[in-house]
């Protein structure tokens, strides 16, 4: 070191990128062969002298230090500071700094503290990336009651922002930055500077580094209310928290919805076609900004209309619940008097597919802990993957007690028709409607609470004849049997199942006619009157019951064997097929409503009627039959459907149902008109029907 002192300029750096040594002014230099340090040199040398021979040398080699380098040659270093910036951690400004020595690097990149070299730049680097930039501690953050305050003013100003779906409501930073420059004086460049400074000048005035909401504002946030964009959605009782985020091209763009699992199958989806106040009328004006110019021509102007329908619908839960489409075609209809011209809106008019997404509430799927499923805009999506495990949830939160399981009679009082549970994390339970039933256990049955009343009312049923069964236990083995006709049933049975499935199905099929008559029973007493009055008719029941069995059974024999015969007719035996497929099932007997399989010879029995009149009509008659199927196909398609939607959802319509079984009295009406129909029936009039349905 002390040798260093006096040949600082013949110190060297080895090259990275080959064998030589950088030295100072520039040059290049090698150890000299004859030096033992000439392999083991390391990274930093300094030479006695620099000769050039052949090539240029250094003899008389010594390993040394860099930091040897700065404490001897301090005078002649020169140093450079760059990229000063933030830290939050230590809460003050740092920066970088580069040493050399006769243009040799000593250090390139070495942190120091940047307030004390440049106080000025440090000051506005803490007021820009720190106090406007929001880079604090924590542990300062809480001690700064204005740091608070400003931070949720400007939180609150974002979020009018998302609302309005604009960028212009909050000042730029310049002005936050301006706020602060004008108020922290000169020398402050750091946290504890800052915070020492700060706790002097509140006692003057407590008030001096809040920022009061209209300096934070362009302009005013006229509409941006409440009751236009509210916190909470309430919908049947219960609060759904609401989130607003504008980033078009975002999934989270527009309005979310947070639905916790266990609700998820009891949300209304067509509700949520309403959005909140704020977007409706935007969207109802692009809404109807798809319909063809003809209609479009009679809703100007249509901002003025699209109020004139708010004012009118907005707030009615009945209209709101069948979804935003129908109750506009009505208020069209009717507020332009196009019913008295006999025009015609139907809501394949609208393409609410080319609207924009955030038109669409977007749900946030959550379990009970808080934490993100799934995210969609569709409720259909979101049943279709979760549902059954939104079901299994909401059945935890209210486990059935150990009294109302392995029921063999009805001791549990009064059956009522809702039940209210708590549903959500512990800090924010909801009460909710849940829906009992009894469950069918096999050799018992329970009472349990379910999120939907179609899937309630479907397995109380269930439910509900197992224990109407158990009471009639002597009863069961008696008709097991004693079935009548049962032999015969089971041979023409056989292509579907086995004789005890279909004796199964009869018995069942009797007891459910006998006891399951509406109004179900609710308390122990009327289930005790109901089982006195099925006592006496349970024989007669289970003779009627077989009678329509074995016809039914009878007449689809006759069209399986005669089915085969017109293999030249392929889209014929196909569509009849496709028919004895959806009317006889494995489980037809329990699976069909009683009322419903009355019909079934009828329909059978058209079967038959419709092949003889195609055999017996040749060339016409396989035109005529192509004819009526290319017909009867768009209804039957439209239905189809429908019910696939309906089955996703989990839910029911009866409308649709009764549409169902009218398609099959289509079916005798346009292929066996003299088999005659219980209700006049035609394509037009099944097409207005729809159109009803469709738009109900």
């Amino acid at each position: 070191m002390a040798l260093l002192s006096g040949l600082l300029g013949n110190i060297g750096c080895k090259s990275d990128e080959s064998g030589h040594y950088l030295g100072a002014r520039g040059i290049r230099y090698l150890i000299h062969p004859s030096s033992p340090l000439q392999k083991k040199a390391g990274k930093w040398i300094v030479a006695a002298e620099i000769t050039e021979t052949t090539r240029l040398f250094g003899r008389c080699i010594a390993r040394i230090e860099p930091d040897w380098i700065e404490k001897v040659g301090a005078h002649l270093i020169k140093r450079q500071y760059f990229d000063p910036h933030w830290e939050k951690k230590s809460m003050q400004v740092a920066g970088w700094e580069r040493t050399t020595l006769h243009g040799v690097v000593i250090d390139p990149k070495r942190r120091i503290h940047y307030g004390p070299l440049a106080p000025a730049e440090a000051r506005e680097i803490f007021i820009r990336q720190g106090l406007v930039g929001e880079e604090i501690d924590e542990n300062y953050a809480r001690r700064w009651p204005f740091f608070q305050h400003n931070q949720k003013q400007i939180r609150d100003i974002e979020k009018i922002e998302h609302k309005q779906r604009r960028q212009d409501v909050l000042v730029d930073d310049e002005l936050i930055f301006a706020f602060y420059d004008s108020i922290i004086p000169e020398g402050i460049h750091n946290g504890a500077a800052f915070d020492h400074w700060r706790r002097t000048a509140e006692q003057e005035n407590p008030r001096l580094l809040f920022l009061a909401r209209d300096d934070l504002m362009r302009h005013s946030a006229a509409g941006v209310t409440t009751e236009a964009f509210p916190h909470h959605l309430k919908v049947s009782g219960v609060a759904y928290a609401l989130n607003y985020h504008f980033e078009p091209g975002s999934p989270r763009d527009g309005v979310t919805l947070t639905l916790p699992l266990a609700q998820l199958n009891q949300i209304p989806a067509l509700r949520m076609e309403w959005l909140v106040p704020g977007l409706l009328k935007e969207k109802l004006v692009q809404l109807i900004r798809t319909l063809p110019q003809k209609i479009r021509a009679k809703l100007v102007p249509v901002p003025e209309f699209v109020e004139e329908f708010v004012s009118t619908v907005a707030g009615n839960d009945k209209k709101m619940n069948q979804g935003l489409i129908p109750p506009l075609i009505d208020h069209i209809l009717e507020a332009r008097g196009l019913n008295a011209r006999g025009w015609a809106v139907t809501p394949d008019a609208f393409r609410p597919d080319a609207l924009p997404a955030h038109f669409s509430m977007n749900f946030k799927l959550i379990d009970e802990h808080g934490r993100q499923l799934d995210m969609q805009r569709s409720l259909v999506a979101l049943r279709a993957e979760w549902g059954r495990e939104a079901r299994e949830e909401f059945a935890e939160l209210h486990e059935t007690p150990s009294e109302y399981t392995r029921l063999t009679d009805w001791t549990f009082g009064e059956l009522p028709e809702l039940m209210e549970v708590q549903v959500g994390s512990n800090a924010g339970k909801q009460t909710v409607l849940g829906y009992p039933a009894l469950v069918d256990d096999g050799e018992t049955v329970s009472l349990r609470v379910f999120d939907s009343a179609e899937e309630a009312a479907g397995t109380h049923r269930k439910g509900l004849l197992r224990l109407f069964m158990i009471h009639f236990r002597e009863q069961v083995k008696y008709f097991d049997k004693n079935v009548p006709n049962l032999t015969q049933m089971g041979m023409q049975y056989m292509a579907l199942g086995t004789t005890d499935e279909l004796k199964r199905q009869i018995v069942d099929m009797t007891f459910a006619r006998a006891c399951l008559s509406k109004p179900l029973p609710a308390t122990p007493e009327a289930f005790k009157a109901r089982c006195a009055e099925a006592r006496a008719r349970l024989g007669l029941i289970m003779q009627e019951v077989c009678r329509l069995v074995g016809a039914v059974l009878a007449e689809w024999q006759a069209v399986t064997r005669k089915l085969p015969a017109f293999k030249a007719h392929a889209a014929a035996t196909a569509d009849i097929d496709a028919q004895l497929q959806r009317l006889l099932g494995r489980n037809f007997v329990v699976d069909t409503p009683f009322e419903r399989l009355r019909h079934y010879p009828r329909y059978l029995k058209a079967i038959v009627v419709r092949l003889d009149k195609l055999k017996a009509g040749g060339g016409n008659g396989a035109a005529r039959d192509a004819q009526l199927m290319a017909e009867y196909g768009p209804l039957w398609t439209s239905y189809e459907r429908r019910a696939l939607q309906l089955a996703r959802l989990h839910a029911a319509d009866p409308q649709v149902d009764q549409f169902r079984w009218l398609m099959e009295e289509l079916r005798v009406g346009l292929y066996a008109q003299e088999l005659r129909t219980p209700v006049p029936v035609s394509i037009r009039r099944l097409q207005k029907l729809w159109e009803g349905i469709r738009n109900g």
